[in-house]
């Protein structure tokens, strides 16, 4: 019998075929390899901190945080929490799990070494109850539906594929409450991830530690990882990582599970060495550049500058902010080594939000007592020229940044004077002195402009006379 062979051409578009597919296989399996631990330690950390911190059930949290409009990755992961030993654990087919421990007063922290750890980081006096609320506005001057119309808006959800989400929307009129409103499962005392909101607040804390001596906006050498000779990262001041102009190397993009934002947030034990090790991609102060490793790199100035215990350490954002301002829900997280996440992972609740926003209004003074140098909140909201679309300060934003301006032509006017801090998924507090106006707006907008908060505060501030 003659065997029948193939034409030569078809043979080698075969094997080339065969080649693509095992190219590609191996490629997908190396691609999953890596994805999946990220995604098991987001699952995990996310759910700890939403059942252990912010008190929701677990399923809400799984359901909504977690795989609603995420990555599709994270619909097949398997997440669970154990009450009893306050952790939360996630895998991916029974594969690259991760842990996530939850330590009174610090909030929850993804495991990496535990075993490694001879004695556990002390846990912190858990936060204590809330703060008096908020006296209500009585100005009659308020256009009371112009004002319901706004917060309504806020909670409709007109487009089916681009659910807003809102969960809870504070707005504070001359210090006192003007409107609020949540959405079910959430509350007034609901501590809630404010994300890249956080770094306003590691803003706040630098200015306390100027304010007493131990720090100055000059100071270079700031770690001792740069203190090595000649390296020229020593001469990145504190000035420059409060505007984001230190020139190091980092990439911030939060579709991208496997750029630095998400490997250092996920994927590492000690989130601030991971960007203190970050080489330098431009002179010091010559380019702006977002960076979320930045405020952590803020997070281990700031430790040799409170000096002190390891508890110390751990203390003093309630010890020195918090507490003052009566943010009795706060939480700033902490990493497994001990260091704050101080670029993302500051839970609070949404009075707790609004104090704070109150505080930049009145200059960082809270009952006659200055807190911040005089000056302080002007120097965050003071434009950084080198900002690339010119809406950044100094930790905190001078515009309403993408995505999350409006596409409306023309555009919403705002107040020259407001300046915001914002946070992923479309977490604001948003301040307008020139109407004595604070609004805070939580909530879980995933995708490209689902949230448009120029256009929110435009239909406030037409609420509220001059």
């Amino acid at each position: 019998m003659t065997r029948m062979r193939l034409p030569r051409s078809l043979r080698i578009f075969v094997l080339l075929l065969c080649t693509v597919l095992v190219s590609a296989l191996g490629y997908g399996v190396y691609l999953l390899s890596r994805l999946a631990p990220i995604g098991t330690a987001y699952a995990a950390k996310t759910l700890c901190s939403g059942v252990f911190v912010s008190q929701r059930d677990a399923a809400d949290v799984i359901r909504e945080d977690i795989r609603a409009d995420n990555h599709p990755l994270l619909r097949a992961i398997y997440a669970s929490v154990d009450p009893s030993n306050k952790t939360a654990s996630a895998t991916f087919f029974g594969l690259a799990r991760r842990n996530a421990m939850f330590r009174s007063g610090r909030g929850c922290a993804l495991a990496f070494d535990q075993a490694e750890r001879a004695d556990p980081l002390p846990e912190i006096n858990p936060p204590a109850s809330a703060g008096e609320d908020f006296a209500a506005d009585t100005d009659r001057r308020v256009d009371a539906a112009q004002l319901r119309s706004a917060v309504d808006w806020a909670f409709n959800e007109p487009d089916p594929q681009k659910l807003r989400r809102t969960r809870a929307v504070v707005v504070l009129h001359r210090g006192r409450l003007l409107a609020e409103r949540y959405a079910i499962g959430f509350s007034a005392q609901t501590p809630m991830l404010g994300w890249s909101m956080t770094k306003s607040v590691t803003g706040a804390l630098i200015g306390i530690l100027i304010r007493r001596g131990k720090l100055s906006l000059q100071d270079n050498a700031l770690v001792p990882q740069w203190r090595g000779q000649s390296d020229p990262r020593a001469q990145i001041t504190l000035d420059q990582l409060l505007r984001m102009t230190s020139g190091l190397r980092f990439t911030e993009n939060h579709s991208d599970p496997l750029e630095d934002v998400a490997l250092m947030l996920f994927a590492r034990r000690d989130a601030a060495a991971f960007a203190i090790d970050k080489p330098l991609q431009a002179p010091p102060g010559t380019r702006w550049s977002y960076s979320s490793g930045t405020s952590n790199i803020l997070a281990a100035v700031m430790r040799p500058a409170i000096g002190g215990s390891e508890r110390e350490y751990l203390e003093f954002p309630r010890q020195a902010l918090f507490g003052p301002l009566g943010m009795r829900n706060a939480v700033l997280e902490s990493d497994e080594s001990g260091t704050f996440v101080a670029s993302s992972y500051l839970y609070a609740s949404p009075h707790d939000w609004a104090r704070f926003g109150q505080f930049l209004l009145q200059d960082g003074t809270w009952n006659g007592t200055r807190i911040l140098p005089e000056g302080w909140v002007r120097y965050m909201s003071t434009l950084t020229p080198q900002s690339t679309r010119r809406d950044f300060g100094a930790h905190l934003w001078v515009k309403v940044t993408s995505p999350f301006n409006s596409l409306l032509q023309p555009p919403p006017q705002l107040p020259a004077d407001t300046f915001h801090a914002v946070g992923h998924e479309g977490q604001f507090v948003s301040v307008i002195p020139s109407r004595q106006l604070v609004v805070v707006r939580l909530g879980l907008s995933r995708g490209q402009h689902v949230w448009d908060h120029e256009a929110f505060l435009a239909m406030l501030v037409a609420a509220v006379p001059p």
